[in-house]
């Protein structure tokens, strides 16, 4: 059978195979394009260009040469549908690199469609019916405690003495503490 039989089974949609199929070539042609708006100030672009530093919206090769009056760099150019060399000013590069910077707590989309988180565990459950196997059970987690009994060696629920602490209550700011 089809894989986008599956996918319509799993998915619940109410189109054909033959639209679904249609469905994902025209999503998978179509150009995506985000529009971020730009920073309000240098300060506030300052403040979350440390967010690229490890991986920056333009990858290093991509840079041909950078003067003190100019940036010179390849981009896609959707329209002519080729790679072309744009030589900007310096302030002009900025402004177009402080557009790809996220405002403070704001996350950018990493995947969508049929690779998004939600939609993941419906493809993954068609995938594995297809090939014919059974998913593995996710394994329980390990307490705390057996954790650090494992790693270390010792069990942090044991006191001094080698008896089983147990909870007692919490304690109230300010007040003294009874041993017994």
């Amino acid at each position: 059978m089809p894989l986008s039989k599956y996918l319509a089974e799993v998915l619940g949609t109410n189109q054909g195979i033959g639209e679904l199929d249609k469905t994902f070539d025209l999503q998978g042609k179509r150009p995506w394009n985000i529009h971020i708006k730009r920073f309000s100030s240098k300060a506030r672009f300052l403040r979350y260009a440390g967010r690229y530093l490890r991986r920056p919206p333009i990858a290093e090769d991509r840079i041909i040469s950078v003067t003190d009056d100019h940036v010179e760099f390849w981009t896609n150019d959707l329209k002519l549908k080729r790679w072309v060399n744009i030589k900007v000013s310096v302030r002009q590069f900025l402004a177009l690199l402080m557009q790809h910077i996220p405002d403070r707590y704001v996350h950018g989309i990493r995947y969508f469609g049929l690779l998004s988180p939600s939609s993941k565990h419906q493809l993954s459950t068609a995938l594995f019916a297809l090939l014919g196997q059974v998913r593995r059970p996710r394994p329980k987690r390990v307490p705390w405690a057996k954790s650090i009994e494992k790693d270390f060696g010792y069990n942090p629920l044991l006191d001094s003495r080698g008896q089983r602490m147990r909870w007692a209550g919490r304690k109230a700011p300010g007040a003294s503490v009874a041993v017994s």
